[in-house]
């Protein structure tokens, strides 16, 4: 069988991952990067592929099975997976999570009009946490929902801080607190506020005579980022920073607390959880095994927009079905 050939639009940390996930998945090869910058300018990790302007992607058509799109949720996949899916499979990693269902309906009616299959909102939030809270609800229906998020490096709240006037650079971690997460695992079914939740700790590098009083004050009253939290804010050099703090870890816990029995006196925990050294490296791996399922839905003659609601596990793996009962049932 021929090796599924794999296309990657943007080339920063997300495309680079991806571009090393396939090397550990041998029934994938890289066929080209497509970039916004100058093809000249990009320099791959893989010698011998070719990389692409953006605006040229028609006249490659024929030259890769699916398309993985590297780019941003905020301006860049609400155009680019539509437009891309007009013309390639793709699969994306969109993941604003109130904006989800319009951005299906979008690239849906562009999949289903050209005849692709587009897979948008893979990762692992959304992506595998959200396959978790679905079997946590479907199996058990009498309880709730947390989710926990980190420790590990928020780039959006990262950017956020260096948006404040004097900031030269910036790190911001996303802390679960404890006692949060050691109440639901009792089978107590807190009421937690968002505060009670998580904590927000920034390590801030700024200009040199800047006011740093005013600009903890800028962090901790930000609305929509930082003012419903807890935060605490460290000043450091940029050295120490680049030292410490140059990683972009993740990861997190998804927790359905849940009761059975006539009287609701049988407590139960479902408890999913990511510990990640790489947030962008282990989000591309599963872009890598939802392409593959794409490829293969397309095989089938299914077109249209997917999430991982839709898709069955065995289409992610390059096993086929016997072996997966086999080894893994």
């Amino acid at each position: 069988m021929n090796p599924i050939r794999v296309g990657i639009v943007g080339y920063g940390n997300l495309g680079k991952g991806v571009e090393l996930a396939i090397r550990s998945n041998p029934d994938m090869q890289l066929a080209f990067v497509a970039s916004r910058r100058d093809p000249a300018t990009v320099k791959l990790q893989t010698p011998g592929i070719p990389v692409y302007a953006y605006d040229s992607l028609a006249e490659h058509r024929n030259d890769a099975d699916v398309i993985i799109l590297c780019g941003g949720s905020a301006t860049d996949l609400p155009t680019q997976t539509p437009e891309i899916a007009s013309m390639f499979h793709v699969v994306d990693s969109f993941d604003t999570h109130a904006k989800i269902p319009a951005h299906f309906a979008a690239v849906n009616a562009a999949a289903e009009a050209s005849g692709h299959v587009a897979v948008i909102s893979v990762g692992w939030d959304p992506g595998m946490f959200s396959l978790a809270r679905l079997y946590g609800n479907c199996i058990l229906p009498d309880g709730k929902d947390y989710t926990f998020w980190g420790k590990g490096i928020s780039q959006g709240h990262s950017d956020a801080i260096r948006r404040v006037e004097g900031v030269v650079d910036a790190r911001q971690y996303t802390i679960p607190i404890q006692a949060a997460m050691d109440a639901v695992r009792s089978g107590e079914q807190p009421e937690l506020t968002t505060r009670q939740k998580h904590l927000r700790e920034c390590f801030v590098v700024a200009e040199e005579g800047a006011d740093l009083k005013r600009i903890e004050k800028d962090i901790c009253t930000m609305p929509n980022y930082f003012a419903d939290y807890d935060t605490i804010v460290h000043f450091i050099s940029a050295e120490e920073l680049k030292a410490e703090h140059s990683e972009i870890p993740h990861g997190g816990f998804v927790m359905r607390s849940g009761t059975t029995g006539a009287n609701h006196e049988h407590k139960h925990l479902i408890e999913y959880s990511l510990k990640l050294d790489s947030n962008p490296e282990f989000t591309t791996s599963v872009l890598i095994a939802y392409a593959r399922a794409a490829v293969r839905l397309a095989a089938k003659g299914e077109k249209g927009c997917k999430t991982v609601f839709d898709i069955a596990p065995g289409e992610l793996s390059p096993l086929s079905a016997e072996s997966l009962r086999a080894s893994l049932l």
